[in-house]
């Protein structure tokens, strides 16, 4: 037996576009936020996908933006520019970690975050 699923597949270009429209456009998408069975406790049937993140627009005065991550221990808080993140791991991972800050902080952050697929 196959399991089959309807997801539905949205297809965002980021050329051209700034970092934020792009992030919450993408984010609404993968709430389900625009289809009519939208549900806050069930990960939305959908798939996003962003073509061209290498190619967003970013002002200068963005590029100073900082991102942090904290491992729990004590002294384990890095912090790292917006411009040094996309040298060092590319826009995707910019895209990436700026959809995953506009979604709710619970459990089905990680499962809808699965949806999202990002080309460079």
């Amino acid at each position: 037996m196959e399991k089959q699923t309807n997801k539905k597949e949205y297809v965002i270009d980021a050329a051209g576009k700034r970092l934020g429209r792009v992030a919450t456009e993408a984010a609404n998408a993968l709430l389900g936020k625009n289809s009519p069975d939208f549900a806050k406790n069930k990960v939305a049937a959908v798939e996003v996908v962003i073509n061209n993140a290498s190619k967003i627009d970013v002002p200068e005065h963005r590029e100073s933006e900082t991102y942090q991550s904290y491992s729990g221990y004590p002294g384990g808080l890095r912090s790292e520019t917006l411009s040094h993140l996309a040298k060092r791991q590319g826009f995707a991972e910019v895209l990436r970690r700026t959809i995953s800050g506009m979604l709710p902080k619970n459990k089905l952050r990680k499962p809808t975050l699965h949806n999202l697929k990002i080309n460079e």
